[in-house]
């Protein structure tokens, strides 16, 4: 790794713990700047869209920036409750900009398809993180709330519909599971951070996978199905766990989101949640039915071998995950 990679990779966690530990908005927004101008040089990369991609992330978020400092400014100024109200959902939108949630969406899958598959990592966990913490301390319309889940539930739902390329159904499927984020940001924080930190596994065993097979389409990876049971075994083992489909690990933090959402009778909330996810999980199972039927070319599976054994023991983690994350029922 160049040594630039290195120093602007750890401004980039240092500004995520600046912006996440604040104590003032303009410390906030000072650790939210450091983040944004660390990304944008490890942004650069062999693919020839990663400059597009820099560029258009790079507007988007100065645009979100200029909302979060207007906001503070009327907040400080004026003291009437209305122009107040105005720049707690201005703040709000802005830090709903950064994550790319729906409605405002729209730059997330297109800065994601011009990354490489560790950028698009970091821009699916990483920077999450402190507009997401943000958030937490900010937000205060219930109505706004739901228009966003709903929103997003809506969107990830029928974008998803017939895509072939990895990144899209990654970007979206992120779109998804931020709505499940949501839902439970305000009522049980430990059931977030235990969401996020699952959540951040499955991207992480997926794009190790589509790092190690040199994967960008779905047919890619289904045509080296083909040839390699074990790739097969690998692939749809994390992607029917990011799908939060049982008895995988992804299944886990859903059941527990759930649970709290009806302790707290948001009964329609639940039921949202539920039938997107079902209609996420059909669209997966579509997708990836004929792959797991094929049979043609086939050979003898191979054993796990040295250079495997980490996507292995990922693999495993994803199918006996679910039995000892089910301990921790005794903490929440």
């Amino acid at each position: 790794m160049k040594f630039y990679k290195i120093l602007f990779f750890n401004t980039l966690i240092l500004g995520t713990f600046i912006s996440i530990s604040a104590y003032s908005w303009m410390a906030m927004w000072i650790g939210l700047e450091i983040n944004l101008l660390s990304f944008i040089p490890l942004m650069k990369s062999e693919n020839k869209f990663s400059s597009e991609s820099a560029f258009k992330y790079f507007i988007i978020q100065a645009l979100a920036s200029m909302m979060i400092l207007f906001s503070i400014n009327l907040n400080l100024i004026f003291t009437d409750s209305f122009l107040n109200s105005i720049s707690f959902y201005l703040i709000n939108s802005a830090f709903l900009i950064k994550m790319g949630c729906a409605p405002f969406h729209f730059w997330f899958i297109e800065v994601i398809e011009g990354l490489s598959w560790l950028n698009s990592l970091l821009i699916l966990t990483w920077q999450k993180i402190a507009p997401m913490t943000l958030l937490m301390y900010t937000f205060f319309s219930n109505y706004y709330l739901m228009f966003i889940i709903i929103s997003s539930l809506t969107v990830s739902g029928f974008k998803s519909w017939n895509q072939t390329k990895l990144k899209k159904i990654l970007a979206l499927s992120s779109i998804n599971h931020m709505s499940w984020m949501l839902s439970i940001l305000y009522l049980n924080h430990s059931i977030w951070l235990f969401y996020f930190l699952i959540y951040s596994f499955m991207n992480l065993s997926l794009i190790l996978i589509f790092l190690k097979y040199n994967t960008i389409y779905l047919s890619q990876m289904f045509s080296i199905m083909k040839f390699n049971k074990s790739s097969k075994i690998l692939f749809f083992s994390n992607f029917f766990s990011l799908a939060g489909l049982p008895p995988f690990l992804g299944f886990f933090p859903k059941w527990l989101v759930i649970s709290t959402l009806m302790e707290k009778n948001f009964y329609l909330l639940s039921l949202l949640l539920i039938m997107f996810t079902l209609l996420m999980m059909y669209i997966y199972l579509n997708l990836s039915f004929n792959a797991l039927m094929l049979n043609i070319n086939e050979t003898k599976m191979k054993f796990f071998t040295i250079e495997n054994n980490t996507l292995f023991f990922l693999n495993m983690f994803n199918l006996l995950g679910l039995g000892f994350s089910s301990l921790m029922f005794i903490y929440f």
